[in-house]
């Protein structure tokens, strides 16, 4: 299958197009910059900004489309209204490119959703960044059609690496749990979410590219932990194991704007298995990218 991936060159997109070029498929990347990775660098490229309206013809050859970019906390413009930015480059653009895709001759298309609309869904009416998203997905599979499957696959905080992808997050994360950043204290914000790992999340778009059900959200995920209990696994991983409390105070390395359910809230679910992938992997993350640290 000749695949696009839309976000390619980070580290979900990324992690996703290397998974389906090692299962056989035909991967092609695209970016608004070329890929920093080698691994990613070895595969074909193309330069696509999708907050643009663009040719269809620029997509045609292409059987089907995973798209792994959007606007989030990461990437927002401070110069512009957070609103407008969720407004333009979620709920408009994205599912403006799916329809273009579509009209390239594309068959199937799979969005890679956050889990907020899904998992909580009284944040769509209080939270913009949670709308646009869930504006995004019912956008997108509202394009569903016979001749063009389209598939969302909804994914909570993720956790792993792609060998030689920068990731300042978790680079920093690496650097406090070696001691590296003294007058940080040792804690986690109370709360705690569900985590998955880029491993996990690429085999689950893996089987929804291969035989995910038209026009459904999937809710995936894996484990359910606080915040506490995920920075401590930093601190075994590197070595220097230690209790990590869990305080009711903002976290430098993990701040209040990031948690959309709320600093001491815990986001517990249990994800959609209809499509099969690997679980209890996030332990295993962890080590892993620490692994690629030194």
């Amino acid at each position: 299958m000749k695949t696009l991936v839309v976000g390619g060159t980070g580290l979900l997109g990324g992690h996703a197009a290397l998974y389906l070029k090692a299962q056989g498929f035909d991967v092609t990347i695209a970016s608004r910059t070329a890929p920093k990775a080698p691994l990613l660098a070895a595969l074909p490229f193309v330069s696509i900004d999708y907050t643009q309206a663009i040719d269809p013809s620029v997509l045609k050859g292409f059987d089907a489309l995973l798209f792994c970019a959007g606007q989030d906390i990461r990437h927002v413009d401070l110069g512009q209204s957070l609103d407008e930015q969720w407004h333009t480059r979620n709920t408009l653009a994205i599912p403006r490119f799916f329809a273009a895709a579509r009209d390239a001759g594309m068959r199937r298309a799979v969005l890679l959703g956050s889990f907020y609309p899904q998992m909580a869904p009284e944040l769509i009416e209080t939270v913009p960044y949670v709308r646009s998203r869930h504006l995004s997905d019912i956008g997108v599979r509202a394009l569903n059609s016979a001749t063009f499957e389209v598939v969302s696959v909804n994914a909570p905080f993720m956790v792993g690496h792609v060998p030689g992808l920068p990731n300042p997050m978790f680079d920093a994360y690496v650097a406090y749990a070696k001691g590296q950043m003294p007058d940080l204290p040792v804690f986690g914000p109370k709360g705690g979410t569900n985590f998955m790992s880029v491993r996990s999340l690429s085999e689950a778009l893996h089987q929804a590219l291969v035989k995910g059900t038209p026009g459904k959200a999937y809710l995936v995920g894996d484990e359910n932990l606080s915040f506490a209990k995920y920075f401590s696994l930093f601190f075994e991983a590197v070595g220097n194991p230690q209790p990590v409390p869990e305080l009711d105070q903002e976290h430098p390395l993990l701040p209040d704007v990031a948690i959309y359910t709320g600093r001491g809230n815990y986001a517990r679910y249990e994800p959609d298995m209809s499509l099969a992938y690997r679980r209890n992997d996030v332990e295993a993350a962890v080590r892993a990218l620490v692994g690629q640290d030194r």
